[in-house]
């Protein structure tokens, strides 16, 4: 029972920090709440059970692809975000999208739902499994990934540069 409610608590916290990191203005205060969304997704991996997981959930994402995320926004000097009325295709096509979305999950869970408990330490958690898993199966998915990220940084640093900064400024008359 009490895995059942602090599993609801987390849970709960996941999703208000998502909520929050949606409505909010700034940038760095939505990075703040990406922060709280992984970490309280590292406890919900540790009462799963699943603590190498829980770690790397808390090292990878909350530290370093957050550092990231942080050092890009300070790097963009982005301000805050101006609100627009949205776009019409979005409303056109992500609103039945997400009702699809939320029919398949509410399916799959009612579907699922009667199969039984899983015992903790039955599915293959060991870091020897993941890591064998990570790189040698996943391999490719794993690099492409890393190339992705390398890309977006690039990017970033490319919307970065300023161009006044790049040009080169007129000199002074009777210098």
């Amino acid at each position: 029972m009490l895995h059942f409610l602090l599993f609801s608590i987390f849970g709960a916290i996941a999703v208000a920090g998502a909520i929050n990191l949606l409505m909010q203005r700034h940038p760095i205060n939505s990075a703040l709440s990406l922060i709280a969304v992984m970490a309280s997704l590292a406890v919900e991996y540790l009462l799963l059970g699943a603590e190498f997981v829980a770690a790397v959930q808390v090292i990878v994402y909350a530290g370093a692809i957050m550092v990231l995320f942080v050092f890009v926004i300070m790097l963009l000097n982005a301000g805050e975000e101006e609100r627009t009325d949205g776009s019409r295709v979005a409303a056109l096509f992500g609103i039945p999208a997400m009702l699809v979305g939320a029919v398949l999950v509410a399916w799959t869970l009612l579907k699922h739902s009667g199969t039984g408990e899983v015992a903790l330490g039955a599915l293959p958690g060991a870091p020897t499994t993941i890591g064998w898993l990570l790189f040698h199966d996943y391999l490719l998915p794993f690099e492409v990934t890393s190339i992705l990220v390398l890309i977006a940084i690039m990017g970033a640093v490319v919307l970065a540069a300023r161009p006044e900064a790049t040009a080169q400024r007129p000199r002074k008359e009777g210098a």
